[in-house]
């Protein structure tokens, strides 16, 4: 199984994501960390990736050959992360057969409605179980 935590900016969100994973999941699961700059491809892979790729073309050449995508939900969203998330990068992503666990986490103009807020540590647990229980049922 192959995992894929995207993130950019300075990869702070995504280092947690690729810690937690990194502790909890079996060790022959691969996690790729594709950042939006080489310093969040490069935090992520202090953290523990098995691989890192950086930039639009990486993105664009991975999304659609992981098993499950993993990340903010502003993955989604043309120009998010200031700009740094490519029109390219969303659509590929968005358009990616994997499943998507995505943490509700967005800034700017968007805003999600339904959601409780919770702490970000408490949001993480609950990506991690999620993904937990899918690599069990892949």
């Amino acid at each position: 199984m192959r995992i894929a935590v995207v993130d950019g900016q300075g990869g702070g969100i995504g280092k947690h994501i690729m810690e937690r994973l990194r502790r909890e999941l079996p060790e022959d699961v691969d996690i790729l960390a594709l950042g939006t700059n080489a310093l969040a491809t490069s935090v992520m892979l202090r953290a523990g990736a098995n691989e890192g790729a950086t930039g639009e073309n990486a993105v664009i050449y991975n999304a659609p050959r992981v098993d499950l995508i993993v990340g903010p939900v502003s993955i989604l969203f043309p120009h998010a992360m200031m700009g740094e998330l490519t029109p390219a990068m969303a659509t590929a992503l968005a358009a990616s057969p994997a499943p998507k666990i995505l943490l509700p986490l967005v800034r700017g103009s968007v805003e999600l409605v339904g959601l409780r807020t919770e702490p970000l540590p408490h949001l993480i647990d609950e990506l991690v179980q999620r993904v937990k229980e899918y690599v069990q049922n892949f």
